[in-house]
């Protein structure tokens, strides 16, 4: 059990699990061709903390590293049992790990912030007017 400060990821099956302090630092949704295959939906909702925010890691894992639209490397750590995608390191954000969105199954957990990549968004996908969307990374 955690406290009200905690916050836990797992993957479909339970068996990786990821615990977290707190609200994440940044949530971004991207629709990078990466995330869209990474996830199998149209974009991808991650949150980022702090190295330090992430209080286990807990369960087998294992690691596919790929390169980014922008050139850089990010490694997604999935549950070798059921293949989810829990969370990743990405080159561009060395200070974070970012964590699946949908592995919170937390329905008022934040949304995101910003829209990245979203050259590659599908003609029906509509992100809110006050949000801040950027065609490829944010800058």
């Amino acid at each position: 059990m955690t406290d009200d400060s905690e916050r836990v990821a797992a993957c479909a099956c339970g068996q990786l699990r990821v615990t977290a302090s707190g609200d994440p630092d940044l949530v971004v949704a991207c629709s990078c061709l990466g995330c869209q295959r990474r996830t199998g939906s149209p974009f991808g909702v991650g949150a980022y903390y702090l190295r330090a925010s992430i209080l286990a890691v807990d369960g087998g894992h294992k690691s596919f590293q790929r390169e980014t639209d922008s050139g850089r490397s990010f490694t997604t750590n999935f549950c070798p049992e059921c293949g989810t995608s829990v969370f990743w390191e990405l080159e561009m954000r060395p200070k974070h790990i970012g964590i699946a969105v949908g592995c919170f199954a937390d329905p008022q957990f934040p949304g995101p912030v910003r829209a990245v990549w979203t050259e590659n968004s599908h003609h029906w996908v509509a992100f809110p007017e006050d949000m801040p969307v950027f065609k490829t990374a944010a800058t």
